[in-house]
């Protein structure tokens, strides 16, 4: 029997877990999304400065976007601008090597791989285990970002309509909602404060956070700045937009449950059933790996298993 596939599996789970326990082991609790208290708020309670937490904040979201012209590390360090991962990018680089390393010793005491197949492995593995970890985070905290900005723009709304100024109302978001939106509101707030345009500063963050209902936000607020207008009530229908297509969503996502784990299954399923083969009987394929169609049916094989889960996800990928 071969275990290499079951090692191999069990490494890349190993590296996932490793990145995660790095993170939380050297920045703590502070970068959970899950914190009531949003980050721009306890730079502040500390006594700092508010234009120095302004800059720290401006630092920590836009040093991985003026790395992502890079040619190879450009996805990766999309989704950490996404994520707003607290590692810099020297940071993130060092923790793959690291990764990668530890993959390659462990390769080395429990595989028999040649020496370029475990380098080969290790550096894939490294790479794919921390962009994986980071698309994760990515769509976590684009997902919780979706999810607060119903709440933010009816307390906006509430805000207008007892008399406030946008800025300010926006400056009430930045206090009372969690992050990562919470910060995010507060950066605002800020940049308004230290003379930005407020309606640029928005136009920007809807740019850099990939979520449509922002979008919508940002030209509402551009328009009726150029137009005039009572924002409160296009606000209102905003809000309503939102929730309805956020309900929406959650809807189309419980009816396409069942398509989508069928989908899910029918692509792991032949990968499963491969390993499963190679487990039980390691000789299996001995009769017809010398053949001279043997590579092209498995390079065929492969195509179909591709297409099938570009398929698989196309009719399960419903926009709302």
């Amino acid at each position: 029997m071969s275990f290499e596939p079951i090692i191999y599996a069990m490494i890349f789970v190993g590296v996932l877990l490793m990145v995660e326990g790095v993170y939380l082991l050297i920045f703590g609790k502070s970068v959970r999304l899950e914190s009531k208290v949003n980050r721009r708020l306890e730079l502040l309670e500390k006594g700092e400065d508010p234009e120095d937490v302004l800059e720290t904040l401006r630092a920590e979201r836009d040093q991985h976007r003026r790395n992502s012209g890079i040619p190879i590390m450009a996805p990766l360090y999309e989704r950490a601008a996404q994520a707003n991962i607290a590692f810099t990018p020297r940071g993130l680089v060092l923790v793959i090597g690291m990764m990668a390393i530890m993959v390659f010793v462990l390769l080395t005491i429990f595989s028999s791989a040649a020496l370029v197949l475990r380098i080969g492995i290790s550096i894939l593995m490294g790479f794919g285990g921390v962009y994986l970890w980071l698309n994760n985070k990515a769509k976590a905290r684009m997902a919780l970002f979706e999810e607060q900005l119903p709440d933010a723009v009816e307390l906006i709304v509430r805000s207008l309509r007892v008399g406030h100024p946008f800025s300010s109302s926006v400056s009430i978001v930045a206090h009372e909602m969690p992050d990562p939106l919470g910060t995010e509101f507060g950066i605002i707030a800020d940049e308004a404060t230290y003379g930005m345009d407020i309606t640029e500063s928005l136009a920007r963050m809807a740019e850099r956070i990939s979520v449509q209902d922002l979008r919508f936000l940002s030209v509402a607020v551009s328009i009726q700045a150029q137009s005039g207008g009572n924002l409160a009530e296009v606000l209102a229908g905003l809000s309503a937009v939102i929730r309805s297509r956020f309900k929406l969503f959650r809807r189309v996502k419980a009816i396409t449950a069942e398509a989508r784990w069928s989908g899910w299954f029918l692509s792991v399923f032949p990968l499963l059933a491969i390993i499963i083969i190679q487990l039980v009987e390691p000789n299996y394929y001995d009769e017809v790996q010398e053949t001279s169609l043997f590579t092209p049916a498995v390079i065929v094989v492969g195509v179909f298993l591709v297409v099938n889960v570009l398929f698989m996800r196309a009719m399960v990928n419903i926009k709302v």
